[in-house]
């Protein structure tokens, strides 16, 4: 789920050193902003919106204690100011003090009751709390009084899709390219096709967005299309070139940023739930739908060797880039109880964090493969080895489950839209198991049943 903004002043009518200051943060130059603010709260240190300007700019950087300082001085002196009350809960949201995060956003609308921006905020907090009712209602009036707020629309669309409404949330999942994806909005000069007209004959480019996990997911459509009488051309990622080069259905593969065939309609990969009217009771779920390079299974037996012990593949982090990353990855400290069993654990992240795999490696029998992982189709291989995958919400839970391997998925109290709520199995992943945490920030939770699990698995599962 998106971040709420952080809004920074308006300019209006203040003195050239503040308006000065404020323009360089608006235009994205924040390192001579940071400088401006300094010079000028000097000189003015109560002043509003030099208080509001700083402290958001500190937020935005990352530095909430400061930032929400800055905001504390400016309410000090003008206690409902709606904009540092709004942002204040921000802060605090992002610091993990929600009951104080929904107070501040609660003065804030009281302050000013038709500020859209605040009721999206606390709408996205309720949202994360799970009290999903009361998010809708707030979401519902920040549109009423902001009708092209974007974000408000996309988070309402995963609010729906989260909750297995899938009728509202496809259709409103559109609003992405006005909100968190308007950056990556491809223009074609061929129109977009959402399910209205017939394929039969087309030629079709479906394309990739977001994120790899998201790419190896939703390729899945890829043989419904065609299915329809279409020339289906894929274009993806990079990484996974080599890998989606096993899926059928699609007749010509695109690396992304390589020259385009010629096509006459064209789709996100994203889109295609929506066009092909998915319900959760119709996801397209058979699985494996990718497959392995038989030659590279090979390699990495021969490289591998004979098993002693049940191999489990293993993925605790994601990258640090992605939005929510706070959430959906797990310190690796924590999985000292799960590497004490007696199973051979295999890494099947390429990338790995500071001192996180030594750590690993002292706790328990762990290989790390990183540097042999050069694109998607060598984890697959790799992951094809593997008696299971445990794996967080990362892009290697997708390729377990596309690959049709059996593999627990360790998620966040508020998990991403496709896992949906309350239930241990997946529509998108017949050969997944969902363990959950109970409470926010609840992974000790998560790794206590996984250790559980995991001791009776690796007893069934001695090779012989």
């Amino acid at each position: 789920m998106k971040r709420p903004p952080r809004s920074p002043p308006l300019a209006g009518a203040a003195p050239a050193g503040i308006r000065e200051a404020i323009e360089l943060h608006r235009s994205g130059r924040l390192a001579e902003a940071v400088a401006a603010y300094q010079r000028m709260l000097a000189a003015l240190p109560d002043e509003p919106q030099l208080l509001l300007g700083f402290g958001t700019l500190l937020l935005q950087a990352g530095e909430l204690q400061r930032g929400l300082a800055l905001l504390d001085r400016l309410l000090a002196v003008a206690p409902n100011h709606p904009v540092a009350l709004s942002n204040r809960g921000n802060a605090l949201r992002s610091l993990g003090r929600a009951a104080e995060a929904l107070a501040s956003y609660d003065r804030a609308i009281a302050a000013k009751p038709d500020y859209a921006s605040a009721y999206y905020n606390r709408a996205a907090l309720l949202q994360e709390l799970r009290r999903f009712d009361e998010a809708l209602r707030d979401y519902d009036r920040a549109i009423a009084l902001s009708p092209q707020l974007a974000d408000a629309h996309w988070n309402k669309a995963l609010l729906h899709l989260v909750r297995g409404n899938y009728e509202d949330g496809w259709r409103l999942y559109e609003w992405r390219w006005q909100g968190p994806q308007k950056d990556e909005v491809r223009s074609f000069a061929q129109p977009l096709w959402l399910g209205r007209e017939p394929l039969q004959g087309r030629r079709i480019l479906l394309h990739a967005e977001a994120g790899l996990g998201d790419t190896i997911q939703f390729c899945r459509y890829a043989p419904l299309v065609s299915a329809l009488g279409a020339q289906v051309a894929l274009e993806v990622q990079a990484p996974l070139q080599s890998l989606l080069a096993t899926l059928k259905g699609a007749h010509r593969l695109v690396r992304r940023g390589d020259p385009l065939p010629e096509f006459d309609l064209h789709c996100p990969l994203l889109s295609l739930p929506l066009a092909l009217k998915t319900t959760v009771a119709a996801i397209p779920a058979a699985v494996p739908y990718l497959f392995a390079d038989p030659q590279k299974v090979n390699d990495w037996r021969l490289r591998l060797g004979a098993a002693a012990r049940p191999r489990v593949g293993l993925a605790w982090s994601g990258s640090a880039l992605y939005s929510n990353d706070r959430e959906r990855s797990m310190p690796a400290g924590l999985l000292a109880e799960l590497l004490s069993l007696p199973v051979e654990f295999h890494v099947l992240q390429k990338e790995v964090r500071p001192d996180d795999l030594a750590r690993l490696q002292r706790l328990g029998r762990v290989q790390w493969h990183g540097e042999r992982l050069h694109e998607f189709s060598d984890t697959a291989a790799l992951v094809e080895l593997m008696d299971l995958v445990v794996s967080v919400d990362t892009s290697v839970a997708h390729l377990a489950g596309a690959l049709g391997k059996e593999v627990w998925i360790l998620l966040p109290f508020n998990p991403d839209h496709r896992w949906l709520l309350d239930r241990s199995d997946s529509p998108w992943y017949p050969t997944a198991t969902l363990l959950r945490q109970s409470r926010p920030g609840d992974w000790p939770g998560v790794v206590t049943e996984a250790v559980r699990r995991l001791a009776a698995f690796a007893a069934r599962h001695e090779p012989d």
